[in-house]
């Protein structure tokens, strides 16, 4: 079997790129800076940049490229032992792609919805109630399991949502994915900096940008910023569910591992900056129109993108279609780049592992996943599947992952000289010891430290969460882990299908691209 390579080194880094820039680096970083010390928490978040989220990456880059396989393949190839780990993550990402569609669903809607503001005066209740259908007719929200009927728009474009993600993924790496991530990446970056510079000129930006930069040098003496910076940077890298060790699976040999791992890794956060510039411009400009502080406009996740910035948009003295046009389209944009990412996960753990083609592979395990996502999440009760899914399997599975995956790695399969040999021997920048004190130690005491936290955090606030909720959020969170290891049980004595490195068949050896 013929493993693919990337066309080029540029191509592989910018789809790091787009997996890595995704929702969360525009609608969570903005709130997370700002609830933990300004312009202050840059210092722990590039602390955990450089001690964590760039130890990690190279770790699994250099994983990928190795052992020439997804992450089930490429952790069996490291220790017969630890495949169960590559298939965890391939159940993480499996989770996470059948959610993660339905929202870039609704950035594309809110795009065109965005041209004569369709929300209304009341973008809190268009979304809810009409968009979502989310509301009984006395505003009270639908019963826990009341899934009610497909809300018909929304299930059209979520289909359409996953047929090009199919197409991309079964044209292949370098026809599909890298060629998307060269045109949609670059465009990305120009459409969110046009809206940045429109947020800048508007009344108001600079006080908002003040409440973004100031900082709360205090902030940095409490323990649980520190631990938000670590945790931004995991969610935020595309690092513990397997993407990355996919993605460098098709590296060839004389790729630069270290280089690569601190482009993405700053460039990642370079976006995330921009993010946090262009939502507190309008974020100060919305508390100047409405003569609030500014405190009281930030927020995160569903409730900034779908009904803060529609609020906004609203209030814009000018061009508003336009603002609302281009923050919607970069959401859609960053969430494709992403979600390609995510199903070629499982997709490739399929090829890899059971010999399968491109296209089989593409078609019964990818249409499986959207066929999932389209049965479950564009329905009247899907926001209340997406908000739990998402929130166990990030605390308890992607973090979680990580940890383990670290653990095997560094110090139970004792692993780390030999791929610190393998990253150095074509690498410009070397990595050594310090590495190892970076990924070893530093960053497991912190995922232990999350792990910890946010079980006392599940515990505490358990009385005032319905028994359905925690039930379907361990059944999540659980489900994954008994997925990995009983794959790994039932694939245990099956040898993995030779492959062949489709540069070593077109040349006899590989270029430095």
């Amino acid at each position: 079997m013929i493993r693919e390579n990337w066309g080029t080194r540029l191509g592989f880094i910018l789809a790091a790129i787009g997996s890595a820039v995704g929702l969360g680096n525009i609608w969570r970083f903005p709130a997370v800076a700002y609830d933990n010390g300004g312009g202050a928490f840059l210092v722990p978040y590039l602390v955990a940049l450089v001690t964590a989220g760039i130890p990690l990456l190279i770790m699994e880059f250099t994983i990928g490229r190795r052992f020439k396989g997804s992450a089930p393949v490429a952790f069996r190839r490291l220790n017969k032992n630890a495949e169960a780990i590559g298939w965890w993550q391939v159940a993480i990402s499996t989770v996470i792609a059948v959610y993660y569609a339905v929202i870039i669903a609704w950035a594309a809607m809110y795009t065109f919805y965005s041209i004569g503001q369709t929300w209304g005066d009341a973008p809190d209740e268009f979304l809810f109630a009409d968009f979502l259908g989310a509301l009984n007719a006395d505003g009270t929200p639908v019963g826990t399991f009341d899934f009610g009927e497909w809300v018909p728009n929304l299930t059209l474009v979520l289909v359409a949502v996953w047929i090009v993600t199919l197409f991309v993924i079964g044209a292949g790496v370098r026809r599909g994915i890298e060629n998307i991530a060269r045109i949609f990446i670059p465009l990305l970056v120009v459409m969110f900096g046009v809206l940045v510079v429109q947020s800048l000129t508007l009344d108001g930006a600079t006080s908002g940008l003040s409440a973004f930069f100031t900082p709360d040098w205090d902030a940095l003496q409490d323990s649980t910023v520190w631990v938000s910076a670590y945790g931004q940077i995991f969610f935020s890298l595309s690092i513990g569910f397997g993407i990355m060790i996919t993605y460098a699976s098709y590296l060839k040999r004389k790729s630069d591992i270290t280089t690569s791992a601190f482009t993405v890794g700053f460039a990642n956060s370079s976006f995330e900056l921009l993010a946090g510039i262009g939502v507190f411009s309008v974020l100060g400009f919305m508390a100047l129109e409405t003569g609030t502080a500014i405190d009281e406009q930030v927020t995160d996740g569903v409730g900034l993108a779908f009904v803060a910035f529609p609020a906004i948009v609203n209030t814009l003295p000018y061009a508003a279609g336009l603002f609302g046009v281009l923050f919607f389209a970069s959401l859609t944009i960053a969430g494709f780049t992403s979600l390609i990412s995510i199903v070629q996960v499982p997709v490739a753990a399929m090829e890899d592992r059971f010999g399968l083609n491109r296209l089989k592979g593409t078609i019964f395990i990818g249409g499986g996943i959207a066929l999932v996502s389209i049965i479950l999440f564009p329905t009247t009760n899907g926001l209340w599947l997406l908000d739990t899914a998402d929130g166990f399997i990030n605390r308890y599975g992607i973090a979680v992952a990580a940890l383990v995956s670290i653990v095997v790695v560094v110090w139970i399969a004792w692993k780390w000289g030999e791929l610190r040999r393998d990253a150095n021997r074509t690498s410009t920048f070397k990595i050594g010891y310090l590495w190892l004190a970076c990924l070893g130690v530093v960053t497991p005491l912190i995922l232990g430290w999350m792990l910890v936290d946010n079980i006392r955090t599940t515990i505490e606030n358990e009385a005032g969460i319905d028994q359905a909720t925690l039930v379907y959020g361990w059944c999540v969170a659980g489900g994954a882990v008994l997925f990995g290891i009983l794959m790994a049980l039932l694939l245990r004595n099956k040898d993995v299908p030779e492959l062949v490195d489709e540069a070593t068949l077109t040349s006899g050896k590989e270029d430095t691209q």
